[in-house]
């Protein structure tokens, strides 16, 4: 990626809605060009989509868990089976497979603590592929929405 392609990246993170004219303008360079190199990178896969970033709190999920599981099973059909299945829940915001004493950690945001203990005891703690969970409260998250290209190693 050349700096004008980190700088296509850094104006589209900061606002995804702008228009490829204004775009430009910021550039300094022509419409056109703007528009080559957004094509090019999300051809690439450096662009991958565009999506608002919304309040969880103001779609009424106010409680939210980071929550460590550990599978029975180290199959890759245990981890995609549980990936897909929890994954899709409407509870879930991420789920990542890790390393370390856990197998998967999952965000989720639910309405309070009760729904969030409902959804421990009665969903996750019934899929056969946990062996056990551990659940951290989140109390104040911070996302960088800007990130840069990190420089190249000596």
């Amino acid at each position: 990626m050349d700096e004008l392609d980190v700088s296509i990246v850094r104006l589209l993170q900061s606002d995804a809605r702008l228009s490829n004219r204004e775009l430009a303008r910021r550039l300094g360079v022509a419409p056109s060009t703007a528009l080559e190199r957004v094509r090019a990178l999300t051809k690439r896969g450096v662009i991958r989509g565009y999506g608002a970033d919304v309040d969880l709190a103001a779609l009424g999920r106010r409680a939210e868990a980071l929550v460590s599981v550990q599978l029975r099973q180290h199959q890759r059909s245990s981890y995609e089976s549980f990936r897909e299945t929890v994954g899709s829940w409407p509870e879930v915001v991420s789920l990542f497979v890790v390393s370390g004493g856990s197998d998967i950690v999952i965000h989720v945001a639910v309405r309070d603590v009760e729904r969030l203990h409902a959804f421990l005891v009665d969903r996750l703690g019934t899929r056969p592929e946990v062996a056990r969970f551990q659940t951290s409260m989140v109390f104040q998250r911070h996302h960088n929405r800007v990130l840069e290209p990190l420089p190249p190693e000596d």
